[in-house]
C-alpha cells in the first residue's frame, strides 16, 4: 500500500511539473504577440487545461495497457518500475526546464516506462509491445510502441510544420489587401480563441498520461493483493477503471479530477524559461502568426488524442511556429535555437529510458 501511495504522489509531482514545464506550449505565442499579459495567459491556460483534461481517455488507456506487456513484469516489481519511470521523466523535465529547452514530457514518461519496464523484466525486451498487426485494421488503431509512439513522434512534427506553413501561406494570400492595423485587430481577438483551443488540447493529451500511470499502478497493486484490507474510505481504489458506456473501460472520474486539478495548478505556476525560448527566441510573431501556430498545433493534438496517441505537445506547437515562421521567410528562424531544441527532442527517449533502466536496476540490486 505504501508503494502504491508513493506511485500516486510521484505521478502527481510529475503532472505538476508537466504543467509548468509545458505551460509555454499553451501560452508562449499569445504572450509574445502581446495579446494577453503573462498573468492572464497563464490563467487562461490553467482553466482550459483543466477542462481539456476531463475530455476523453484514449491516451490514458494507451499508457496503462498499450505499451508494455505487464505479464512479463513480476507483480512485486510493477509498482517500483512505475516509480523509476516517473523519476526518469521528472529528472529530464527539470533538466530541460533549467536550460529553457521545450522538450517532450510525453516522450520523457514513455522513455522512462520502457527503460524501467525492461529492467524489471530481467532485460526481456519483449516487455515492450513493438507491434500488434491485425488484418484489415488501419495502422493507427494498432497498439504498441511503434504505432502509438514512434510513428506519431515523427508524424506529428511533420504535420505541425507542414500545416502551419500552408495555413500561414493561405492567410497571407487572403489578407494581402488588409491593412496591418486591421490584421492585428482581428487576429488579436481570434488568438484568444486559438490560445484557449491550444490549452484545451494540451490538457486532453498530456493530463491523460498520468491518469494512465495511476490506473496502471492501482490495477497492478490489486492483482498483487496489496488492496485486500483497505479501510472503507479507501474502497474506491479497487475501481480505477469503470464502464465507459461504450462496451469498454474508462478511467475513474476521481483519477481524472485529481490529475486535471494538479496539471492546472502546475500550469498556473508558469514556466518562464521555456516561454522565453518559444515565444521570443525562435521567431518574431504577430497575432496572425500566433493564431496560425496555435490552431495548427491544437488540431494535431486533438487528432492524436482521438486515436489514443500520446504525442508531444511541445513538438506540435514548436514545429507549427517553425512552419509559420518559414511562411514569413526562412531567415526569420533562429536556427541555433532550433538546433538546440532538435537535440533535446532526439535525446529525450533514449536518455529517459536509460535513467529509468538505471534506477530500476539499482533498486533491484539493493533488494
Amino acid at each position: 500500500m505504501t508503494l502504491l501511495l508513493t506511485v500516486i504522489v510521484v505521478a502527481l509531482i510529475f503532472e505538476y511539473i508537466n504543467g509548468f514545464h509545458d505551460t509555454a506550449n499553451s501560452i508562449a505565442t499569445v504572450v509574445s504577440t502581446k495579446v494577453l499579459t503573462p498573468r492572464l495567459a497563464i490563467l487562461l491556460a490553467a482553466v482550459t487545461n483543466l477542462v481539456g483534461a476531463l475530455y476523453g481517455t484514449a491516451v490514458a488507456k494507451t499508457i496503462s495497457s498499450g505499451l508494455l506487456d505487464s505479464k512479463l513484469i513480476p507483480a512485486e516489481l510493477a509498482t517500483q518500475s512505475l516509480i523509476c519511470a516517473l523519476g526518469g521523466a521528472i529528472v529530464w523535465n527539470l533538466l530541460t526546464w533549467w536550460f529553457g529547452l521545450p522538450s517532450s514530457s510525453s516522450h520523457a514518461l514513455i522513455g522512462g516506462l520502457v527503460g524501467s519496464g525492461i529492467a524489471a523484466a530481467s532485460n526481456n525486451i519483449a516487455v515492450v509491445i513493438l507491434s500488434k498487426p491485425k488484418a484489415d485494421v488501419p495502422w493507427y488503431k494498432f497498439d504498441g510502441l511503434i504505432y502509438k509512439v514512434i510513428i506519431p513522434m515523427f508524424l506529428s512534427p511533420i504535420m505541425g510544420f507542414a500545416v502551419g506553413l500552408i495555413l500561414m501561406g493561405l492567410l497571407y494570400f487572403v489578407l494581402r489587401q488588409w491593412t496591418p492595423k486591421w490584421v492585428t485587430l482581428v487576429f488579436g481577438k481570434a488568438q484568444l480563441v486559438s490560445a484557449a483551443y491550444m490549452g484545451f488540447s494540451h490538457g486532453s493529451n498530456d493530463a491523460q498520461k498520468t491518469m494512465g500511470i495511476i490506473a496502471l499502478a492501482i490495477v497492478g497493486a490489486d492483482k498483487a493483493g496489496s488492496l485486500v484490507d483497505l479501510p472503507s474510505w479507501l474502497q474506491f481504489l479497487h475501481h480505477p477503471m469503470v464502464n465507459d458506456g461504450a462496451g469498454g473501460e474508462g478511467i475513474a472520474i476521481w483519477i481524472k479530477l485529481v490529475c486535471a486539478a494538479t496539471m492546472a495548478a502546475g500550469t498556473a505556476a508558469g514556466g518562464w524559461r521555456i516561454i522565453k525560448t518559444m515565444g521570443h527566441k525562435m521567431v518574431k510573431l504577430q497575432p496572425v502568426h500566433g493564431f496560425a501556430a496555435e490552431a495548427t498545433a491544437a488540431t494535431v493534438l486533438m487528432t492524436a488524442a482521438h486515436f489514443g496517441m500520446p504525442v508531444s505537445t511541445t513538438h506540435a506547437i514548436t514545429t507549427s511556429i517553425m512552419g509559420v515562421g518559414c511562411a514569413k521567410r526562412f531567415s526569420a528562424l533562429n536556427l541555433s535555437v532550433v538546433e538546440r531544441i532538435l537535440w533535446a527532442w532526439f535525446l529525450t527517449l533514449p536518455i529517459t529510458a536509460l535513467i529509468g533502466y538505471g534506477l530500476m536496476r539499482g533498486l533491484r540490486a539493493l533488494q
